[in-house]
């Protein structure tokens, strides 16, 4: 009872810093890899540590998911070769570059060891990825590719952790059958993925009308297909990530926006508090993995820290900058249809932040060999695997935003691209209701087709700079909202006098709460059709 208390104390000290770190703009997997680093000399505090086993169980299935469901299926295709040379290519790379230097530096590691911390230093995480990159006014595509990267990239590195892991604890290790082994398990999780998406699909479009039953499904969705792909030996990670990927193409036709809206808001609390408590329990268990390595003198660990550190680092260059100008070079196809900014190439290879899946791995090195042998350098490995994660966010991510205004990147902006889509949708509709409601009865009509005039008429006169819809070169211009804001403006008078109501017990409890949502789902309409950079 009393780690329970810990943790929950934790996590709302790590949640508050979360919201001052939202509200200054300060990147959040930042203040939790710090958080981790704040709990560990804090005097007093137990020694908390999950099961290796149920870590991956509890962690891996529902972050994955989550990165699946928000990567756009049409932008992973139209990018799929540089996503698969950095989320396979690039993984195996650095995998072997980090054994090869840790076997050289530390005489203790051995090489499926020095494999084994390779392969889980070897993916950088989606949400690092996304988090520190949001609101910098990187490319479409770039974005594209960096969230692509990342959530492929956790299948290939955990593949190769696992067979890693098999050497170590069963003593051999064939490359050919691994090779071949790694295709099997990877089309047959692929398949289990899909199978499960396609069965959740169905169910959800033809048995759920019920948002909450719906939002439940949704939250165990991505343990089925974790634990069913493992339950026959392929890869569950590309299993929840082919299902996450099945399900969000398809959510807008089976699910009612009620599961929709509510899905999202339960799904961004649980991966905020998941990030938030793999940092607390790393940071619980730090200071006693720093005394398991004090045979190793202070200097030689952070030599070893930081050599690892910088190779990650390095070797994401030395493929990155090939892989990029050598299709280029080949292909003439790729030349004339994908535009190229060697800025664009800079700032992707110093977007390799490691975070919550690599801590995930390291925490799930089991304890024991068999009953008798402990995991060898088990404390040095979840060492250097936080050094990596600490030196790649801290460095790369607080930098990241002064590097893209040194290399002088124009701020991208898809104002342009929304203006556009909302006036086609909107035209269509008038003509919609031109077309299938003349029979109507004239003020019927009038009121109906009004409604979506006006809509019309604020998209003409919204003010955009003159070369708005210039190639990506677009000069400061506001747009105006006065509109909608007077319109929330007037909702807050609604709901003002609402409250006063209900607080003088003259309106219904069930009749209260049915307008305030009303009134909160106008609110929120009318805030997500505002233009803001």
């Amino acid at each position: 009872m009393e780690n329970i208390t810990v943790i929950i104390m934790l996590l709302f000290g790590v949640a508050f810093l979360s919201l001052i770190s939202k509200k200054y703009n300060f990147p959040i997997p930042i203040v939790l890899v710090l958080c981790g680093v704040v709990i560990s000399i804090i005097p007093g505090l137990p020694v908390i540590a999950l099961s290796p086993e149920v870590v991956f169980i509890i962690f891996l299935p529902p972050l994955l998911y989550h990165a699946a469901w928000y990567t756009s299926w049409s932008d992973f295709k139209q990018t799929i070769r540089p996503i698969t040379l950095a989320a396979v290519g690039l993984v195996l790379f650095t995998t072997v570059a980090v054994a090869f230097v840790a076997h050289m530096l530390i005489d203790d590691i051995s090489w499926p060891l020095a494999f084994l911390l390779g392969a889980i230093v070897s993916p950088p995480d989606a949400v690092s990825a996304t988090s520190i990159t949001k609101g910098l006014g990187l490319h479409p595509r770039l974005i594209a590719i960096l969230e692509g990267e990342s959530l492929v990239n956790d299948a290939s590195g955990l593949v190769a952790y696992k067979y890693a892991l098999t050497a170590i604890t069963a003593g051999n290790f064939v490359l050919w059958q691994a090779g071949l082994n790694f295709v099997v398990m990877s089309v047959l999780g692929i398949g289990i993925g899909l199978g499960v998406g396609y069965i959740m699909s169905f169910i959800h479009k033809k048995f759920v009308c019920d948002e909450v039953i719906e939002a439940t499904l949704t939250l165990l969705t991505p343990f089925a297909s974790y634990l069913i792909a493992e339950h026959f030996e392929s890869s569950g990670v590309l299993a929840v990530v082919a299902t996450g990927l099945f399900l969000s193409a398809r959510s807008g036709t089976i699910f009612t926006h009620e599961s929709r809206m509510m899905t999202g808001t339960i799904w961004s609390v649980l991966t905020n508090i998941l990030n938030g408590l793999i940092f607390i329990l790393i940071g619980l268990q730090l200071r006693q993995i720093i005394l398991g390595i004090g045979d190793y003198s202070g200097w030689s660990l952070f030599v070893w820290g930081a050599s690892v550190s910088v190779v990650v680092i390095v070797v994401r260059f030395l493929w990155v900058i090939p892989a990029t100008l050598l299709p280029r070079f080949i292909s003439k196809k790729i030349r004339l249809q994908e535009e190229f900014d060697f800025r664009n190439m800079i700032v992707f290879g110093w977007s390799g932040m490691r975070g919550v899946v690599s801590m995930a791995a390291a925490l799930a090195l089991p304890l024991m060999m068999n009953e008798t042998e402990v995991f060898p350098l088990r404390n040095l490995i979840i060492y250097l695997v936080f050094c990596v994660i600490l030196s790649t966010l801290v460095i790369q991510g607080l930098t990241l935003p002064w590097l893209i205004k040194k290399l002088k990147i124009e701020k991208y902006s898809i104002l342009a691209e929304e203006y556009e889509i909302r006036n086609i949708i909107v035209s269509q509709t008038i003509t919609h209701i031109e077309d299938n409601f003349s029979l109507l009865n004239d003020d019927l009509l009038h009121n109906i087709k009004s409604k979506y005039e006006v809509k019309f008429n604020r998209l003409q006169k919204t003010e955009l700079p003159s070369n708005f819809f210039g190639k990506g070169k677009l000069m400061g211009g506001e747009i105006f909202n006065d509109f909608t804001k007077i319109q929330i403006d007037l909702l807050n008078v609604e709901r003002n006098k609402l409250e006063s109501m209900h607080k003088s017990g003259s309106v219904n409890e069930e009749i209260f709460r049915k307008i305030e949502k009303e009134l909160d789902l106008e609110e929120t309409r009318l805030w997500m059709e505002m233009y803001e950079e």
